[in-house]
């Protein structure tokens, strides 16, 4: 969906009578047509076909960083990114709580995610989105799910919300300032200045409600956090928080209602606040996360937080994005 960071691919064997690309593409362009897109379109889209080398290396040698959350969080949310963002939130200001109040967001989640999903629309990729989707179902590894996508690609042109030649994104696809794969694109993007187009790459409004829409859709509560850092009890059984692991999305829920539970048992349990103090007394369930395992920093996190790593399901990259939120409103001085 958003981040090229979501994915993970599998390897697979591969066919030794594997087409070349030209070929390939040949086959997808007349799948294409048999689904009754504009001859013309597909003309110029098929016309325009490139095969990125840089993107199936780039597939294949995604590196295994080793990053806990205290390398993490200073590079992600640094004191550039801190004061680039404040001044993105001052200046749209009333637009953003307009829409904010559309949609049932806080402005400042609108922000940190802009901020760190394109370095607010500084990097966005320079990929052709139907070239690198074309590449990476030649590749082969997850060829249904990108062929799909390299549909949903053709739907947005048709739709008229963009010009092939501006259709730029990541090496995995993902799309303009708010890093939407094509089927999020489908499913999210919004019109935020009612021009009639969706335009995520240019137009900071579309963008701002197109993030907004997408928390929404996720059970955004515009009256909560994302959560908070605490401190847990020496000795404290690290079997309550969310066991770690790579699983699909229902079974990780799973893992967030097991481990659930209202504030005022955790602090029964020994849980404080960063500072030492009680935790607040409020009506509140939280489940606990350990990014990096029990001898790492502890998180209470709330549904907001739950919404987050629908977008990516990633605690560093979530973290940042609460770590940022609360930054931009922070009192200064």
């Amino acid at each position: 969906m958003l981040a090229t960071s979501q994915f993970s691919f599998a390897q697979t064997s591969t066919d030794d009578a594997k087409p070349d690309y030209a070929t390939y593409t040949a086959a997808l362009k007349v799948e294409a047509q048999a689904k009754g897109y504009d001859a013309a379109l597909l003309d110029a889209v098929f016309s325009s076909l490139t095969f990125y080398e840089r993107a199936i290396s780039a597939d294949k040698s995604q590196p295994e960083i080793v990053e806990t959350l205290n390398t993490y969080l200073p590079k992600r949310v640094s004191e550039t990114r801190i004061r680039m963002a404040r001044e993105r939130y001052q200046k749209y200001l009333p637009q953003l709580e307009e829409i904010g109040q559309r949609y049932g967001v806080q402005p400042r989640f609108i922000i940190a995610l802009w901020g760190l999903e394109s370095s607010f629309g500084r990097f966005m990729g320079n990929f052709s989105i139907p070239s690198a989707l074309a590449t990476m179902a030649y590749e082969g590894r997850r060829e249904t799910f990108f062929k799909q996508e390299f549909f949903n690609a053709l739907d947005i042109l048709a739709q008229g919300h963009i010009k092939l030649e501006d259709m730029k994104g990541s090496w995995a696809g993902a799309m303009g300032q708010s890093q939407f794969m094509p089927s999020s694109f489908l499913a999210y993007a919004q019109d935020g200045d009612g021009d009639g187009k969706k335009d995520i790459w240019t137009n900071e409004l579309d963008v701002f409600a197109s993030i907004a829409y997408y928390l929404q859709q996720q059970g955004w509560d515009n009256n909560g956090t994302w959560g908070r850092e605490v401190l847990l009890p020496k000795g404290f059984d690290a079997g309550h928080a969310i066991q770690r692991g790579s699983l699909a999305r229902n079974e990780w829920l799973q893992r967030w209602n097991a481990s659930e539970r209202s504030l005022a048992d955790w602090h029964k349990l020994g849980v404080r606040r960063l500072s030492g103090e009680q935790l607040p007394q409020r009506d509140l369930a939280a489940a606990l996360i350990l990014p990096d395992g029990p001898n790492g920093r502890a998180f209470l996190a709330y549904n907001n937080y739950k919404s987050l790593m629908h977008w990516n399901r990633s605690y560093y990259f979530v973290t940042s994005v609460g770590y940022l939120a609360d930054l931009i409103v922070a009192e200064q001085g």
